[in-house]
C-alpha cells in the first residue's frame, strides 16, 4: 500500500515535541530543520551534539567528538547550521540560548559495562596513570590510543561474560593497555600480548611486574605469523587493529590461528568505520562471514578513543564466534599494505628502485636474497627467500642481502640475528631510528658477541642506508659470551633448550662438564620466565634479562681452555 501525506520535518523533531509547538520559524536557524529532515531516523546523533551544548559551556569541535561519539563531519555541519546561535572564540564554541536546547536531551540505554563504583575504582584511577604515561601512538601503524574508561570497561565485559579465572587471554596488538585492565579486573587470568612494537611490548611488560600482574609479552609482525608458542593455546582472544579491511582480517586470521578450541572460543574486535562509509563496513564484515564467524553481540560505539575524530572518535565491539566451518588459517603475504596511513598504507608506493636494488646486490655479492627486491630477470643462481620463511626456521647462506624497505623495518634486529650468512646486508631507509649514532650503537650491542655492525649511510642513493652484519672470526674468551653466542646462532630455537644445550656445550669447553639433567635443572631455576620465547619473538628490552642469565648459569665455570 502506497505510504502518503508523509511530512518529513516531524519525523526529525525529538519524540515529545511537534516544530510547531517549538516556534521554529522565530526561535531557531532555518538550516537546523534541514539538517534534521537531512538525517531522517539517524538525526538522534545531531540531538546528542545540540543537548551537549545545551549547558552553556565552551567547546571546541574536538571535545563535541570525544563527548558524543559523533564524527567530526557531523559535527561541523551541526555547528555551521546553527549559524548565529552559536558564539565563538578561536575554535570553540558555545550557545547563546543554552536554554533552548535542553529539549534535546535523550534518554539513553544504560550502560551494561560501567567501569565506575567501588568495585573497581583503584583500577580506574591507576589507569588513568598508566594510560596517560604510556607511549605515544604511532601513526604508520594506526595507532588511536583509547581512553582509560573503554580499557577498563573492556576488562569489565570480558571478566563478566566470560569464566576468565584460570583462563589464557591472548592480545593480538595492545596499543590501548586492554591486557593491563583486563588483569586488574580479574588477576587470575593469564594474558598474552603479541605486537610489533617495542615501546608498548616494554611498559606493558614494566607495568605488569611492577603490579605483579600475569601478562606476557611477544614480538612478531603479525602481517607474517603468530609466534609459534601462541598457536592454538588461548581461549579468548581480543584485537583492536588497523580498520582497514585487509588489517581487520589479518589480525582475526592470527587471533584464530591463537585459540586452542573452536567449539568454546570467543573472538572480540573493535572496528570502527566513517557512517559515510557503509560500503568500506560491508566489505570488512564481508570477509568476516567468509571466514564462516558467526557475530554473536555487536554493542555500537563500545570504544571510545583520544582521535579518530572521523569516525566520531569512537568504534563498535564485535564478538565473533567460530563455528564447524572457520578455518584456521596458515597463510602470510608479503603485502605489507594493512595500514591506511604513512609507507604501510595501502596506497603509498613503497617500492625500491630497480637500479638501487640492483646496485645493493652487485655491492654485497649475495648468494640469497631476502624479501622483496625489484630486479628482473631474476639471477637463477641466486636464491629468493620470503621474509616469513626466513623468520621461521635457519636459511643455509653465505652471503644474504634483506630488503626492509616499504614497510618492514621494525624486523631489523631479527633478521640479522635470523642469519646464518657470514655477511648480512640490511637495506633501510635513511630515516630508520638505528641509522642514527645512538640506534646504531643500541643494535650493535644487541648483536655481539655474534656480530660487527657497519653502517654505509646514502647507500647505495640518498634517501637509503646499508647496515652490513659480519660474524665475527674471534671466539668469545668467557663462558657467559660463549653461551650467548651459542643463543645467537640458533635465535629461532626456543630459548630454554637451547640454554640448555648451550651450558652444556660451554661447561665442556671449560673443563667443567654438566650432564643434560643437571643443564635442566639449573636452567629451569635461573631462566623459567624465559620459557616460550626464541630470540626472535623475545623482546628487544629483555635481552638484557638473556645476558643476566648467561652469565648467572656460568658464574661457575672456568674459562675456557685453550685450544
Amino acid at each position: 500500500m502506497p505510504r502518503e501525506g508523509r511530512v518529513p520535518v516531524l519525523r526529525a523533531a525529538p519524540p515529545d515535541t511537534a516544530w510547531d509547538d517549538r516556534g521554529v520559524t522565530d526561535d531557531y536557524p532555518s538550516s537546523i530543520p534541514d539538517l534534521l529532515n537531512q538525517h531522517g531516523i539517524n538525526a538522534t546523533r545531531i540531538h546528542h551534539v545540540l543537548a551537549t551544548l545545551s549547558d552553556g559551556s565552551w567547546w571546541s569541535p574536538r571535545e563535541l567528538v570525544r563527548a558524543t561519539a559523533v564524527p567530526h563531519r557531523l559535527v561541523d555541519s551541526t555547528l555551521v547550521s546553527l549559524g548565529t546561535e552559536v558564539e565563538r572564540d578561536g575554535d570553540r564554541v558555545r550557545l547563546a540560548r543554552p536554554d533552548e536546547y535542553l529539549r534535546y536531551h535523550r534518554s539513553r540505554a544504560a550502560d551494561p559495562f560501567p567501569p565506575s563504583g567501588t568495585e573497581h575504582a583503584e583500577a580506574a584511577e591507576q589507569l588513568r596513570r598508566i594510560v596517560a604515561e604510556a607511549p605515544p601512538p604511532r601513526t604508520e601503524l594506526d595507532h588511536v590510543a583509547a581512553t582509560a574508561e573503554t580499557a577498563l570497561r573492556r576488562g569489565v565485559l570480558l571478566d563478566s561474560r566470560f569464566a576468565l579465572s584460570g583462563a589464557r587471554l591472548l592480545f593480538v596488538g595492545d596499543h590501548d593497555l586492554t591486557s593491563l585492565a583486563t588483569a586488574m579486573v580479574c588477576p587470575d587470568v593469564e594474558a598474552r600480548v603479541v605486537d610489533i612494537d617495542e615501546r608498548t611490548l616494554e611498559y606493558i611488560d614494566t607495568t605488569a611486574g611492577r603490579l605483579g600482574l600475569a601478562v606476557r609479552c611477544y614480538f612478531a609482525d603479525l602481517r607474517l605469523d603468530l609466534p609459534s608458542s601462541l598457536q592454538a593455546g588461548s581461549d579468548l582472544v581480543f584485537t583492536d587493529p588497523p580498520y582497514t579491511p585487509e588489517g581487520v582480517e589479518t589480525f582475526v586470521r592470527r587471533g584464530l590461528e591463537g585459540l586452542a578450541d573452536f567449539r568454546q572460543a570467543r573472538l572480540l574486535l573493535a572496528y570502527g568505520a566513517s557512517e559515510t562509509t557503509p560500503t568500506l563496513t560491508a566489505k570488512t564484515q564481508t570477509r568476516l562471514l567468509r571466514l564462516n564467524l558467526a557475530i554473536e553481540a555487536m554493542w555500537p560505539d563500545f570504544n571510545r578513543y583520544t582521535g579518530a575524530e572521523a569516525i566520531g572518535a569512537a568504534s563498535d565491539l564485535y564478538v565473533l564466534r567460530p563455528t564447524p566451518r572457520t578455518p584456521a588459517p596458515r597463510t602470510t603475504t608479503d603485502r605489507p599494505r594493512i595500514y591506511s596511513r604513512g609507507e604501510n598504507a595501502a596506497e603509498s608506493e613503497g617500492v625500491l628502485p630497480e637500479t638501487s636494488a640492483r646496485a645493493v646486490l652487485e655491492r654485497s655479492a649475495a648468494d640469497t636474497t631476502v624479501g622483496a627486491w625489484p630486479v628482473t630477470p631474476a639471477d637463477p643462481a641466486r636464491q629468493s627467500v620470503r621474509l616469513e620463511d626466513w623468520l621461521s626456521s635457519p636459511t643455509p647462506a653465505d652471503r644474504a642481502a634483506v630488503n626492509l624497505t616499504g614497510g618492514w623495518e621494525d624486523l631489523l634486529l631479527r633478521v640479522v640475528l635470523a642469519s646464518s650468512a657470514a655477511e648480512t646486508h640490511v637495506l633501510v631507509s635513511a630515516a630508520n631510528p638505528h641509522a642514527r649514532k645512538d640506534g646504531y650503537t643500541r643494535l650493535q650491542r644487541l648483536l655481539r658477541p655474534r656480530f660487527d655492525l657497519r653502517i654505509l649511510e646514502r647507500q647505495p642513493t640518498p634517501g637509503y642506508t646499508l647496515l652490513v652484519a659480519s660474524e665475527r672470526e674471534t671466539a668469545p674468551s668467557t663462558p657467559a659470551e660463549r653461551l650467548l653466542l651459542h643463543c645467537q646462532q640458533r635465535a629461532h630455537g626456543n630459548l630454554t633448550s637451547v640454554l640448555r644445550e648451550g651450558l652444556v656445550r660451554v661447561a665442556s669447553e671449560s673443563g667443567a662438564p654438566v650432564n643434560k639433567k643437571g643443564a635442566r635443572h639449573r636452567v629451569a631455576g635461573t631462566a623459567s620466565q624465559l620459557s616460550g620465547f626464541s630470540l626472535l619473538t623475545l623482546p628487544e628490552h629483555r635481552t638484557a634479562e638473556l645476558v643476566s642469565v648467561t652469565r648467572s648459569l656460568t658464574a661457575e665455570l672456568p674459562a675456557p681452555r685453550q685450544q
